[in-house]
């Protein structure tokens, strides 16, 4: 089930009591909490067990990217984190096989959702990176959206540039992460594609992904 509530939180810290700060003050205010690897890499299960258990359901964002085997049999391993996490995901550029793989090793009752095209990434530099040079970010996006529903998954991570194409070619149950929120007095930092709560959500996202908007 997504959360009433869209607002997910990124704890982007490798601080253990910074994090659980963070998630004691913003429960009951927000949908989720996004847990990545600068966090993870720190702490581990034992982290995540110590923010999971604050009640917050949790993002965690770990952009699995290899080949099928050892995406599935890395999953089955996130899988046994408890509480478990509300969301986990994967990179779509691993391809159809490997989003199968993952799609078998990820019960019903947590979303698994596939990067598409990174909010840091312009044209130039997804076609310096080797893709197909007629394709902008958002035409990419799609395609990579569609192959991800093909694949059994539960939507995307995409920026909030992105929506339109895949809102109009794709299930409305498909679910939405949209990174790259910021107010619209707020810097961009290191994100080049961004937008406003209310265009993303207007947009058609299903969860807005903020973090030093928030946290900083």
């Amino acid at each position: 089930m997504t959360s009433p509530n869209p607002i997910c939180v990124a704890l982007d810290t490798p601080d253990l009591g910074r994090a659980r700060l963070f998630v004691n003050s913003l429960r009951g205010h927000v949908g989720y909490v996004k847990l990545g690897m600068e966090f993870f890499y720190a702490h581990g299960a034992e982290g995540y067990r110590a923010i999971a258990n604050e009640g917050v359901p949790v993002f965690l964002d770990l952009k699995l990217h290899d080949i099928p085997n050892t995406v599935a049999q890395g999953l089955r391993s996130l899988m046994a984190l408890s509480p478990a996490p509300a969301i986990i995901n994967v990179h779509a550029t691993g391809g159809l096989d490997m989003m199968k793989a993952a799609r078998d090793a990820v019960p019903a009752a947590t979303r698994l959702i596939a990067v598409t095209v990174l909010t840091s990434l312009s044209n130039e530099n997804i076609h310096a990176a080797g893709f197909d040079a007629a394709r902008d970010t958002a035409a990419h996006a799609l395609a990579l959206a569609k192959l991800t529903h093909s694949a059994g998954l539960d939507g995307v991570v995409c920026s909030p540039h992105d929506l339109a194409g895949i809102r109009a070619s794709l299930p409305r149950s498909f679910l939405t992460v949209v990174p790259g929120i910021r107010p619209a007095d707020s810097a961009a930092h290191d994100q080049k594609r961004i937008a406003t709560p209310k265009t993303a959500v207007e947009a058609g996202a299903d969860v807005l992904v903020i973090g030093r908007a928030i946290t900083g």
